[in-house]
């Protein structure tokens, strides 16, 4: 099972870390002992001091593909929940100053939660996704899937030019803006509309 994941995908939070916007979807990938086991609390790792939630969509591959035409997307993907990729963004900092890859500041132990699945086709089709994240019961970050600069279908394809695409890996979509630091006993929970899908605690 893979954990693909996208960076920059809504503009608004490309901006608030002044990153430019990208002309193709920024792709970087998590191992698979990156999701806690459930109910298991996300523990701060001892190397940084700055970890930040980023509260993103995530679907489910629910069939093997590879080379996927966008407008055969959706018969690849069968459900979404609320994901969080944490990021020790001290560490990502100093990576990103010397041209390094992400994937320590964002692919170690615990960094990508995910919540309960929703099948796509109990939500309205005609609709973008909504989803929020709550820390400790007030909202801190708001999105839509159709705010995102790359919609989900498109990424399907991009991603499976490169990637096979297999049942049961995931695909995190990227975060809306409003990411901030956790602190030791943050609860932290996650909606698609009004039905939470995600809580965890930070320990």
């Amino acid at each position: 099972m893979k954990i693909i994941c996208v960076g920059r995908n809504y503009a608004a939070h490309a901006a608030e870390l002044c990153n430019p916007a990208p002309r193709e979807p920024v792709i970087f990938m998590k191992p698979d002992t990156a999701i806690p086991q459930r109910r298991n609390p996300f523990i701060i790792p001892a190397f940084s001091k700055d970890v930040h939630y980023e509260a993103e969509l995530v679907f489910r591959v629910c069939r093997n593909g590879k080379h996927i035409a966008e407008k055969f997307a959706a018969g690849y993907l069968d459900a979404v929940t609320v994901g969080i990729d944490f990021t020790a963004r001290d560490l990502q900092g100093t990576l990103k100053e010397k041209g390094l890859p992400w994937e320590l500041a964002k692919g170690f132990d615990g960094s990508a939660p995910v919540g309960e699945f929703i099948p796509l086709e109990e939500l309205p089709p005609e609709k973008g996704i909504a989803f929020r994240l709550d820390r400790n019961g007030a909202t801190v970050q708001k999105g839509n899937s159709s705010q995102m600069t790359f919609p989900v279908h498109h990424l399907v394809s991009f991603i499976s030019s490169y990637f096979t695409l297999k049942e049961g890996d995931l695909l995190f979509t990227g975060t809306p803006e409003g990411v901030g630091p956790v602190k030791r006993d943050d609860l932290l929970e996650g909606y698609i509309g009004d039905r939470k899908l995600l809580k965890i605690a930070v320990k």
